[in-house]
């Protein structure tokens, strides 16, 4: 009897434990993806191989969906990504995933990121999804130390 007793209570406080670690907690962000038609259209971009000799060269191919927003203002819902120690960026990635998830765990590879740059000052961190508006502009060569795709003037919208 003692021991189907111990037993029950190790699979009662197992379980309690799971659905502790399960559970909603308000601390943990959401991570639901923050994917809209922009992003679908970020997440097209590929990259064309060549050869230099014995040297691969990955240059950006942007297909027709995504070439159709270039120049132009767009809305992108999602989380930041710092690119640079600190609490306030001017300057930084922006993912539809929360920095906090792996970004390159999982079976679904990398998340689609774009760089941005604010047009005010400088906004502070936060683990919370944000909304920016700003010009959805292409870097012509992202080996010099750009992102290929770039927000820039971004503002938050509310």
């Amino acid at each position: 009897m003692k021991q189907i007793i111990t037993a029950f209570l190790f699979i009662f406080f197992g379980i309690v434990q799971v659905h502790a670690q399960i559970g909603s907690n308000s601390d943990v962000p959401d991570h639901t993806p923050m994917m809209n038609k922009t992003w679908d259209a970020i997440d097209k971009m590929a990259y064309k191989v060549t050869y230099n000799g014995a040297k691969k060269v990955y240059t950006p191919f942007y297909p027709k969906e995504l070439k159709a927003l270039e120049n132009k203002v767009v809305e992108l819902p999602g989380y930041m990504v710092p690119l640079h120690s600190g609490r306030n960026h001017k300057n930084f990635m922006m993912s539809v995933l929360p920095v906090m998830q792996c970004q390159f765990c999982g079976s679904n590879g990398i998340p689609p990121m774009v760089e941005v740059t604010l047009k005010g000052g400088a906004i502070k961190f936060s683990e919370d999804p944000i909304k920016l508006k700003g010009k959805m502009i292409f870097t012509k060569d992202p080996l010099k130390g750009n992102s290929e795709i770039q927000i820039i003037d971004a503002e938050l919208v509310k």
